[in-house]
């Protein structure tokens, strides 16, 4: 993560101290509008694992259906108001008088923050691989989400006609992939235990269900 991190950074540093500044201002912003979310996740984890254990994957796929509700409501509320206030945002890390700055820093809030929805199932994702003991794919989730931000972004910031902005649009580009990925192996192992999709079993002396 932390090598494709330096990837996209090295990037942005080509296109010089303004985006450069920008990227900087509006990456901190980010981290305060979707640090909630990422907490949903670590909450949905545990109660996850919880249910697992127990066998009570009816409750798992309730829980799941209502923690989707809860962070897609809370995502777009979040990027409802990152939209609207981007330049009052940016403002808190960068002197009025740095037009540029500014506008990039709102270009790069506009379409990154309007997707907040991808990053917050994203994190439920990961808390639900951990959960049901398949932390493995939440590892193909940030191969999925960061390779497509990094492979994306060198090949659209190489396009004259898009440069910088190409940055942007990669990243929201990688969470929606990997949440199709997430969801996509959830069905799969679904299937392949359809014994959990009908019934669940309970208490300490009914027999384990499989995982999934």
């Amino acid at each position: 993560m932390n090598f494709g991190i330096l990837l996209v950074q090295g990037l942005v540093n080509s296109f010089g101290t303004t985006v450069m500044a920008a990227f900087a201002a509006a990456v901190k912003i980010d981290s305060f509008a979707y640090m909630p979310v990422q907490e949903f996740g670590n909450a949905f984890s545990t109660f996850v694992a919880q249910n697992h254990g127990a066998g009570r994957h009816d409750r798992v796929r309730r829980g799941l259906r209502s923690a989707l509700a809860v962070t897609v409501a809370f995502s777009l509320l979040v990027s409802v108001a990152v939209f609207f206030l981007a330049r009052q945002l940016m403002l808190i890390f960068v002197l009025p008088g740095e037009t540029e700055i500014l506008a990039v820093g709102v270009e790069y809030l506009r379409i990154e923050g309007a997707f907040y929805v991808g990053i917050g199932i994203l994190f439920l994702l990961y808390g639900y691989y951990r959960a049901v003991r398949q932390p493995g794919m939440s590892v193909v989730l940030t191969v999925v989400s960061l390779g497509t931000r990094v492979g994306l972004s060198y090949w659209l910031a190489a396009l004259p006609a898009v440069g910088a902005t190409g940055i942007w649009w990669s990243i929201p580009i990688g969470w929606a992939l990997a949440d199709v990925a997430g969801f996509a192996w959830m069905r799969h192992c679904r299937h392949r235990a359809p014994s959990l999709s009908g019934r669940h079993t309970a208490g300490p002396g009914a027999p384990r269900a499989q995982r999934y």
